[in-house]
This record gives C-alpha cells, structure tokens and sequence, in this order.
C-alpha cells in the first residue's frame, strides 16, 4: 500500500462502509486517515455502540464520524439513537446524502412521545433523498415532511401506521416508483396516487380486511397481502399480480382489463367466489398462474369450490405456460362433469410446467382422468410435478389412490414426477 498513489489508496479506501473499520483505519497511519473524507457509504451496525465508556455517546461518535466525510452518499444507523443526533447528523449531510437507513425503534408509543421534533420529523433535512428505508416505525401522527422530489424507494418495515398519516407520507413523495410496507399493522383503508410507481408490495396485518384503492397507471409488479377489497383504475402495464388474505377473505377484486398480465398468483384460506372467477376472467392473458386458495364462500361458512370446466378453464387462459394449483383448485377441476367437454379438437397450445398439490384421496378416479387429460392434450408439456401432502384416510382409498399416481408416472416417466 506504501507504494501506491494517493489517489488510489483513496480509491480502496472509499469502498470500506462499516463504521468499525473506519475507526481502525484512522488508526493506522496518517495517509489512511487523509482518506477518510473521501467515503460515501457508513454503515453503523446494530450493537456497535453498546460498550461506550465516559463521555461518549452513540450520538456523538456517529456525528464526529459523518463530520470527517466530505460528501456522504449513504447512511445506514442500526445502533440506538436520538431525534436530536439523527438531527444534528443530516443537517451536515442533507445535501449530499442519496440514502438513508434507519432502524427507528420506536413502534411502542411511549417511546417517541419525549422526543420533539420526531425521528421521523428530522428526516425531512434530507431533502434530496432517492432512497429511504425504515425499521420499526411508529407512525400515528402526519410526519412533517417537505416534499421529496427526488425520491424513488421508500420502504418501511415493521410499522404502527393511521391511515391519514400514512396518506400524507405518500403525499411528500410524488415521484416513487417503488413502494414496500410489510409488516404494517393498524390500516384500514388505504388509498395510493402515485402517478410514476412501478413496483409495490404491500403486507398488512391484522384481520386481514384492509381496503385498497390504488391510482398508479405505470404500476409492473403489485404485491398484497391482508387486503378483503382491493381496487385499481388503470392497469394496463401491470405483469406480475400477487394477492393473499392469510387471516380474513377477499371479497371483491377489480383490477380492469389485465392485458399485460404474465405472472398470477392467489393465496388464503378463503375467497368469496365471485372475487376468485372475476380474478380468473380478468387474466385471460396469463402465463404463470399460481392458486393455492382452500375455501370459497360469502360468508362465514367455508364453502368448496363448485365445479370447474376443463376446456372452458384453459381455453380462456390459451397462453398459459405454467400452472402451480392446489387442492381445492384441481379438486374443482375433478368434478364428474369436468371433463365433458373434452374431445379430439381440444389442446393446451402453451402448457409446458404443471405443479399439482393433491390432500385427498376422494375422488380418486376423476383425479386420474384429469391427470391423464392434462398429459394428453398438453403437447408441450415438459414437467408434471404432483406434491403428495398430508393425505389422511381411515381406509385402503389412500394407498389405491397413491399407487395410481405411481403407475401413472411410471407410464409418463419421463415428464412426471412425485414428491
């Protein structure tokens, strides 16, 4: 390193991030030290701090370290802190910083109400963010944020929210194109306008009936989990859609024409099933489709899913290349008049991957048409997996099932497989 030029022990040396091996490379000669100024990243982990002795603080030595750089880029504090240290530290660095990290430790009330302005108050000195992420964040009060035209990713992850004052966050940030909240309690209805937003994943918790109405007509990939009623006005760039309800029910979907829809998936324990056909209607484009949804009903009465067309289902899904389906889904499928409309015309044109989590032995011989069904008119079919899941039986029905799926495999070895 004695050899080489200063530029270029600069260089090295700016690559170093982590708060504790910038302390140790002060240390060890003034030429290292001269290079400090030069970093763009610091990144402070979780219990670097817990040992400080005398006079010094988590605060302080954070401050003292973020003075010595020249133009910090990235900020990322996972050790405690105060309001008015994360204050004191973007007030140097507000013009400069690009992105911010914060692991905020304040979802229990009790915690933020000493401290004024808020954390989240303070962060509004980093007015040219493009990147902001969020831990543990208490958000019941509006937070009193300028707007911040600059940025593109807000995440936030593990949150108290209100709905008003997470509508005046969003508001403070025009111009996101990606959008993360998971973990997020306390919502009831959410309402989202962001005009250039590409890509969003949403995780509520709770009851599982938060209310979603969506406005982003560039949005490509949407993910929701723990909304009852979700509604979007404009979707014709949308491809990837993911929604699950892992503790309540999905009573209405209304997503428009998906005309650029490739990859579906629906998850819960129960969908009413108007939501779940209308879903199914609106990606007749689809190219992935994924189901793993165990109940239907409109009520509190868990209801199977009432019998499923077979050529009607894949004809209004022709483009259809992979299909992942669950127990209820291909139960549906299995009906004794399912199959009755499949004749010598009748192909799946695009099928190639086909993932089948079979729970019941009941019904076994339409199972078995209808594997055999997907085999035959599926010409480009290239892999058949069927997932044996916790199958139980008081009688021999089982094991028969069972060894028809082995024979059956034996017979079509060479795309079909058992796990």
């Amino acid at each position: 390193m004695e050899s080489l030029p200063d530029a270029i022990v600069q260089y090295i040396l700016s690559h170093m991030n982590n708060a504790k091996d910038v302390a140790s490379c002060i240390c060890v000669s003034k030429r290292w030290k001269d290079s400090i100024p030069y970093l763009r990243s610091l990144f402070f982990p979780r219990n670097l701090l817990d040992n400080l002795t005398g006079e010094n603080t988590p605060d302080a030595v954070v401050r003292q370290m973020i003075s010595s750089i020249a133009e910090l880029e990235e900020l990322v504090v996972y050790c405690p802190f105060s309001s008015a240290g994360l204050g004191s530290w973007l007030s140097m660095t507000g013009s400069s910083l690009k992105n911010l990290e914060l692991r905020m430790d304040n979802i229990i009330p009790h915690h933020n109400c000493t401290e004024t302005p808020s954390k989240l108050d303070r962060i509004r000195s980093a007015w040219n963010l493009e990147s902001l992420k969020l831990w543990g964040v208490l958000m019941i009060d509006s937070p009193q944020w300028d707007v911040f035209l600059r940025l593109r990713n807000l995440e936030i992850v593990g949150a108290r929210l209100k709905d008003i004052a997470l509508s005046h966050a969003l508001l403070a940030c025009p111009n996101l194109t990606h959008l993360l909240l998971l973990g997020c309690e306390g919502l009831k209805s959410v309402s989202i306008e962001l005009p250039h937003l590409e890509h969003c994943k949403l995780d509520f918790y709770g009851n599982g009936n938060c209310s979603l109405l969506l406005n982003s007509p560039k949005l490509e990939s949407l993910e929701v989990q723990g909304c009852s009623l979700i509604r979007t006005h404009e979707t014709r760039c949308l491809k990837n859609l993911s929604i699950a309800n892992n503790t309540g029910r999905v009573y209405m979907v209304d997503f428009g024409k998906l005309v650029a829809l490739e990859s579906l998936a629906m998850r819960g324990v129960q969908w009413c099933w108007d939501a779940l056909s209308k879903m199914l209607q609106m990606a007749s484009e689809v190219k992935k489709l994924y189901m793993k949804v165990e109940f239907t009903g409109d009520f509190e009465e868990l209801m199977p899913f009432p019998e499923i067309d077979f050529v009607d289902f894949f004809n209004s899904h022709p483009k259809l290349q992979t299909f992942d389906i669950h127990g209820a889904m291909f139960a549906a499928l299995c009906q004794k008049n399912s199959l009755k409309n499949v004749d010598s015309r009748f192909s799946i044109p695009c099928l190639e991957k086909v993932m089948i989590t079979v729970r019941s032995p009941l019904n076994a011989e339409q199972k078995m048409n209808t594997l055999e069904s997907l085999v035959n008119n599926a010409k480009n079919l290239k892999k058949m997996t069927i997932k044996i899941l916790q199958m139980k039986s008081s009688h021999s029905s089982a094991d028969d099932f069972f060894e028809d799926i082995c024979r059956f495999r034996y017979m079509n070895r060479k795309i079909v497989s058992i796990e």
